[in-house]
């Protein structure tokens, strides 16, 4: 569009006459200066659901390692979905991200994870999005429903998320649960993480083109701090781990430490939890936070396995408090709580 806007300038301002080359370069001036305006209009005109379909532009020219295996974490609660691991890129390289059960922004959407496409010698990032219908994302296998085309982790219906056992691994009483293993075939698996040579060679389906074309919302900010928390995190890092993370299912403690926090969000936006229990709740999940970050600058950013262990047992004891908060009746009309038979659920 602003290659257009521009031809249409020149053609309201010819060059002509013997000055014309000095005039060429006077209305050239005025022609980036029109482009940087017609550039900045429309980029503050785009509406902010549009720019997940625009991939990072973070292009690297070593190739990211190849997904890890690891069993799926159980989700947490009814509502959320799985947002498959993958390598994020950071000043030191490449990271492992693990995978989150996250709340979508709105009832009716899926997540199209994002991937990494090999072309003119550099390794691009497209950014992944929530919308209607899950795209393209690159023909990469990250499992659990993920196969590399379409989606098979489970259906939106009526506004609840119906969860497919087969491929996503759900918690104890969950109602909304069907199996299908027809997406399950057998045969060695290619666990490369790019779309484009040497890794996986896949064009999107129309099914997928339609799906781009569709209104997306980017991630939520739960998936951001996650991502965040697994970038600060020195293990995660491929150039130490040598592409085979210790933890690339997310049980470390600081992905543990994610989790639980977005279930105490979960638990304030469905009033389960009243502001005098989320004050307690993130009083103690600090104390756990700053007691891991001062083991971790005593002993060059890593955890002992002592030290490990005991952020572990802390965290199970406060995972055990937020469910008792979050289960007890308690709300801010009925602070004194009463039984699941007549109040919240």
């Amino acid at each position: 569009m602003i290659l257009i806007a521009v031809s249409v300038l020149f053609h309201l301002f010819p060059c002509r006459g013997k000055n014309s080359l000095n005039g060429g370069i006077s209305i050239m001036r005025t022609l980036l200066r029109a482009r940087h305006l017609v550039f900045f209009a429309l980029f503050f005109t785009i509406p902010a659901a549009s720019y997940a379909q625009v991939g990072v532009g973070v292009s690297i020219t070593v190739a990211p390692p190849a997904l890890p295996v690891y069993e799926q974490p159980p989700c947490p609660t009814e509502g959320f979905l799985w947002t498959p691991g993958f390598w994020g890129y950071g000043a030191r390289g490449y990271f492992w991200t693990p995978g989150l059960w996250v709340a979508p922004p709105h009832p009716g959407l899926l997540w199209t994870p994002g991937y990494w496409g090999f072309g003119s010698g550099a390794y691009l990032w497209h950014g992944g999005y929530w919308g209607p219908h899950v795209g393209f994302y690159g023909g990469i296998n990250y499992g659990f429903g993920y196969g590399g085309v379409g989606f098979w982790g489970g259906r939106w219906e009526g506004g609840h998320f119906l969860y497919n056992s087969a491929a996503w691994h759900v918690g104890a009483g969950f109602h909304g649960v069907y199996e299908d293993r027809s997406f399950i075939h057998a045969g060695e698996v290619n666990r490369a993480s790019f779309n484009g040579e040497g890794g996986i060679h896949a064009a999107p389906t129309p099914g997928e083109r339609a799906a781009m074309r569709e209104q997306h919302f980017g991630r939520t900010p739960d998936q951001i701090s996650h991502q965040n928390y697994a970038r600060v995190d020195r293990s995660n890092y491929a150039s130490v781990n040598h592409g085979t993370p210790a933890h690339p299912e997310g049980m470390g403690v600081n992905a543990r430490q994610d989790r639980q926090q977005n279930r105490i969000n979960q638990g304030v936006h469905s009033g389960q939890l009243t502001p005098g229990e989320t004050s307690h709740i993130e009083h103690n999940e600090t104390a756990i936070h700053n007691e891991a970050r001062s083991d971790r600058a005593a002993n060059g950013g890593h955890l002992t396995a002592g030290e490990h262990n005991q952020i572990e047992r802390q965290q199970n004891r406060e995972s055990r408090q937020i469910n008792r908060d979050k289960h007890n009746g308690k709300t801010d009309a009925n602070p004194g709580g009463r039984e699941k038979g007549g109040g919240k659920k």
